[in-house]
């Protein structure tokens, strides 16, 4: 009987897979491996847009012997780029503490630290993120009922990494983690760069087609092809980057924007109030410049901090600047 070809195919691929696994166990998980394919696939999608201007583009080639510096900053870009793809892929976005001997401990960037914040009581990481709530909230409204640990606000349990994170966000398909706490100014900055790829790229494309339209007629449709995929991308970034800016400067996350009437201590407070932002100019300071080893927890604002913020703006408030 006739084996069908779909199925040798992936009998084929998985004795593959079955063999590198000997010599490389993470690809003995398929999750992992999925990601790895992954990662691959965006570094080679990478390597053939640069690639082809190299192969076809002439006026590039030139430019590049008239102006090696020109050549030498895009490549600079492109390679800071995938630096910063792996780097923010293989960093922890930050987990919820556990008590380790009375100590409290805290997971950031994959190690473990300790702080000695209560003494040896054992219930220390309880009693600390409990008053980050308002008194009389039960322990186990927050206590996650996967990872068994009480979450501080801002935290949540992610399904697909099967951990919870501080200060959640989303799950990246793309990186192949949760963007939290300790990685969120790193998935800027590389959003940040990959638009600024993707524009420049596109650019040096628009070029080539300007004054080679009329000579090969295939390699046309190839660029064209290739610039129509890189403009549905570019306007995807540069969309995802004003988003996370605008997250930013108001100190909010995707899954508190997004489900922000599915959270129980942000139900009742009105859509326009952000209970965690501190001003713009001091929202940016700490999400770029205020990061540190430990994870430092917000506590839910008191009822006066929540009216002053919904106060509308004057003209003295402008003149104050209130909203820095």
């Amino acid at each position: 009987m006739a084996v069908p070809c779909g199925g040798s195919l992936r009998d084929t691929w998985d004795r593959f897979f079955d063999r590198c696994s000997r010599f490389f166990p993470c690809l003995s998980d398929p999750a992992r491996r999925s990601a790895l394919c992954l990662k691959l696939a965006l570094v080679v999608l990478h390597l053939i847009y640069v690639s082809i201007l190299f192969i076809f583009d002439k006026d590039f080639i030139e430019k590049t012997k008239q102006q090696p510096w020109y050549t030498a900053i895009y490549l600079s870009l492109l390679v800071a780029t995938l630096a910063q793809y792996f780097l923010t892929s293989n960093t922890s976005p930050g987990q919820p503490a556990s008590s380790n001997n009375g100590s409290l401990v805290v997971t950031v960037d994959a190690d473990q630290l300790g702080r000695n914040l209560l003494g040896s009581n054992a219930t220390s990481w309880t009693k600390v993120v409990m008053d980050m709530y308002p008194p009389g909230t039960s322990v186990r409204t927050w206590t996650c009922s996967y990872c068994n640990v009480v979450q501080p606000p801002r935290a949540k349990h992610c399904h697909d990494c099967d951990k919870c994170v501080l200060q959640f966000d989303h799950h990246c398909v793309w990186l192949g983690t949760c963007i939290g706490q300790n990685n969120h100014c790193r998935f800027w900055w590389y959003i940040c760069e990959e638009t600024a790829l993707c524009l420049w790229t596109g650019i040096l494309y628009i070029s080539y087609l300007k004054s080679n339209i009329t000579k090969a007629w295939w390699v046309d449709v190839i660029m064209i092809l290739l610039l129509a995929t890189l403009f549905v991308s570019l306007i995807f970034l540069v969309l995802l980057l004003l988003f996370h800016s605008y997250l930013i400067m108001t100190n909010q996350t995707t899954y508190e924007l997004v489900r922000r009437r599915r959270i129980p201590y942000l139900r009742g407070i009105p859509e326009r109030v952000y209970p965690f932002s501190q001003g713009v100019c001091r929202n940016l300071y700490n999400f770029c410049l205020a990061r540190s080893t430990y994870y430092k927890m917000e506590r839910l604002p008191t009822a006066q901090e929540l009216e002053e913020k919904a106060r509308p703006y004057t003209c003295l408030d402008a003149l104050t600047c209130r909203c820095c």
